[in-house]
């Protein structure tokens, strides 16, 4: 790792004909030389509905949350490493988290120092993918995939007394995790659930009979005429560091109530897991991975099940989609990544665009290219 330099980036917007476009880059905190710092944009910004909220490091996955009026992006940090490219994600050799923070959607945005790196996680070996946090009584929670030393991904937890870290890790991952992209929902009776869970590089296939399986499926169940895969739940224990039950499958229907089969790969669940509440009902969207949609189903209870409903966003740039949909000011906004920056697939940058609902509660589907 080559010494610390300087971030300087300021803010930069970019005018649209709707309010949905907000760019903000830049950071004031110092960034590790690992030799993936973006270089000068070459792309041109004016095909875009929104710019990359940093352009200091590379950022993907974003769990935004609001906590006191301040926003907290939690993404992964990209790096530019020498694996080959693949259909599992060997590539994505990311090795540590960083928070952004900004006062206002379209304000500055800081990127604070490194929040958790692998080398403090006595349990993981490599690839900490898309993380999450969650806030009670004080002490905010970091939840994180990573692979072991056997090289199954497993959840980990790590706290700290501040939104932005530094963290501590748990010195084992959470008891029965399995998977990747934890995703933490708090209900309005204060219970939290996470969602998480991936099939290809995610392992969710490889993960069915409650034991890592290092020789299974590549993909999925190799069954396409069969229920998809499911993504899981488990409600948190009160301490927030542990499940509070076995998780449990969530069930994703069509609207004629039968399960989404495996070989929709335009509607089934790949990965990107995240929930939130509006007007009563809860909001379960995810990606489908390699048709490249951000997608939505809706119900009545935070374990389901969920009705499909549409799509969120149009496919990005670059091959992964991964998302997260806060309030904040009293409007919706959805944060999500492309590869504008490198237009590499391993090397992305993470963007916010505002999120809007039909008077049924339907959201209005996003197309991230102006041209």
């Amino acid at each position: 790792m080559t010494p610390f330099k300087s971030m300087t980036t300021g803010v930069a917007l970019m005018a649209l004909a709707f309010a949905t476009a907000c760019g903000p880059t830049g950071g004031e905190q110092a960034a590790p030389g690992n030799g993936s710092e973006p270089a000068a944009q070459k792309t041109d910004p004016s095909r875009y509905l929104s710019q990359p909220l940093v352009s200091d490091i590379y950022t993907a996955d974003p769990s935004a949350h609001v906590w006191d009026g301040k926003i907290y992006v939690y993404p992964s940090h990209d790096i530019d490493g020498p694996t080959p490219e693949d259909d599992l994600g060997a590539h994505f050799e990311m090795r540590d988290y960083r928070v952004l923070s900004m006062d206002s959607i379209g304000g500055k945005v800081t990127v604070h120092p490194v929040a958790l790196d692998v080398k403090d996680v006595p349990w993981a070996d490599r690839q900490m993918w898309a993380p999450d946090a969650a806030r009670k009584n004080g002490t905010y929670y970091l939840y994180f995939p990573a692979k072991d030393k056997q090289g199954a991904f497993r959840i980990g937890v790590a706290t700290s007394k501040s939104p932005v870290g530094p963290f501590k890790a748990n010195p084992q991952p959470i008891k029965d995790s399995f998977s990747i992209d934890p995703a933490v929902f708090t209900d309005d009776d204060g219970k939290s659930y996470m969602y998480f869970g991936g099939i290809w590089g995610g392992q969710l296939q490889r993960n069915t009979t409650g034991t890592y399986d290092p020789d299974g499926s590549k993909t999925d169940l190799e069954a396409p005429d069969k229920p998809a895969l499911a993504p899981k739940i488990a409600v948190m224990a009160d301490d927030m560091m542990e499940f509070g039950e076995k998780p449990r499958d969530i069930q994703i229907l069509d609207k004629s109530g039968k399960p989404i089969l495996s070989g929709d790969t335009d509607r089934r669940f790949f990965e990107a897991a995240w929930m939130h509440k509006y007007n009563g009902k809860y909001y379960f969207s995810y990606s489908t991975g390699d048709t490249h949609y951000l997608v939505y189903a809706t119900g009545t209870s935070p374990y389901g099940p969920f009705t499909y409903q549409g799509r969120i966003l149009e496919p990005t740039e670059g091959w992964t989609s991964h998302h997260s949909i806060v309030e904040w000011d009293g409007r919706w906004w959805l944060f999500y990544h492309d590869t504008q920056l490198s237009g590499q697939t391993r090397l992305r940058n993470v963007k916010v665009t505002e999120l809007f609902y039909n008077e049924d509660g339907s959201i209005r589907t996003i197309n991230p290219m102006l041209k």
